[in-house]
């Protein structure tokens, strides 16, 4: 089993991976411990890209609704612990289910459309849940809700500490990696692929697609709430703006930039995104400017994003 080619892009994402793995001891060298943070922040946004991608990148369904599920997942943390329930299991267990019936229920409804009217759709559904966190002011309404102790896991697995949160966040990077890897070169993958490019003949060769695509949909659904509970434990805040439509165009940003249907395109064009964001915001208030420009640059010249520039690199070293 081989996750990385053997190209010149196997070589940048093996050397990112590596130094994913040893940030926190870099950073505690050069003693900048807000790097750490801000990394952990784009880990969880590249966790949640990662899970936009199986749906969009691999199966073709462009929903603009996606940040519902950082929000669910980041209430299933802060409701219970709004009670003093600040047990990690339950916690994890709430999301799954949360964000799994939550993506059912929708995705039912949703996978009866196409085109624009699928993206609309998914928006809708998106801003019913928004509005519906914002009215309840028992949990902060619009003003938000503060989480005054972590998920609470054994020793081993503590997350109560910045490092070893961000040991969690990448762990969980890992393991959303290896299992997308392993279900789109399944034959499930291959179905929902194949549904992408030509619905109509995967159905004739007997596939049920409709349950195919939902399923994906549902996998991606809560893959993305674990990013929300994770994002909830990070921030020790979390409010109704988690789950707004602008975020939920930021992670089609993430996954456009760098690189819809591949496996690392989503991690790079989020370790891109949450650089340039960083960087350009010190520089002038109206980097929002220099984004959208710079969208519009990547959608006409930069076919595939990030990956797709690397694969270039690849292609001239085969023809070489």
């Amino acid at each position: 089993m081989r996750i990385l080619p053997r190209t010149v892009s196997a070589t940048v994402y093996t050397g990112f991976l590596v130094l994913l793995a040893i940030a926190p001891w870099i950073f505690s060298v050069i003693d900048e411990p807000f790097y750490l943070d801000l990394l952990s922040r784009g880990l969880i946004l590249a966790v949640a890209a990662l899970s936009l991608n199986l749906i969009l990148g691999y199966g073709g369904m462009v929903s603009l609704g996606h940040a519902a599920y950082i929000g669910i997942g980041a209430y299933c943390v802060g409701i219970p612990a709004y009670y003093d329930f600040y047990n990690g299991w339950l916690h994890l267990g709430l999301t799954v289910l949360v964000s799994g019936l939550f993506a059912l229920v929708t995705g039912a409804i949703c996978l009866r459309t196409k085109g624009v009217y699928f993206i609309m759709i998914t928006l809708a559904f998106s801003q019913m849940v928004y509005f519906t966190f914002v009215s309840l002011e028992e949990y902060g309404g619009d003003d938000g809700l503060v989480i005054y102790l972590r998920s609470e896991f054994p020793t081993w697995l503590s997350m109560d500490s910045p490092v070893a949160l961000y040991y969690w966040i990448f762990t969980v990077l890992l393991i959303t990696l290896f299992f997308i890897h392993r279900l789109v070169h399944a034959r499930f993958g291959r179905v929902i692929v194949g549904s992408r490019f030509n619905e109509d003949r995967m159905q004739s060769l007997g596939y049920s697609t409709y349950r195919y695509r939902l399923s994906c949909y549902v996998i991606s659904g809560v893959i993305c709430g674990i990013a929300g509970m994770l994002l909830g434990n990070f921030t020790s805040f979390i409010s109704p703006e988690m789950m707004g439509w602008t975020r939920s165009g930021e992670l089609i940003f993430m996954v456009v930039m760098g690189g819809a249907g591949t496996l690392f395109g989503p991690l790079v064009g989020t370790a891109a995104f949450v650089f340039l964001e960083e960087f350009l915001s010190r520089i002038t208030i109206y980097w929002h400017l220099i984004f959208g420009l710079m969208l519009i640059a990547l959608v006409l010249f930069g076919k595939g994003g990030i990956h797709g520039w690397l694969s270039a690199f690849d292609s001239e070293e085969e023809r070489g």
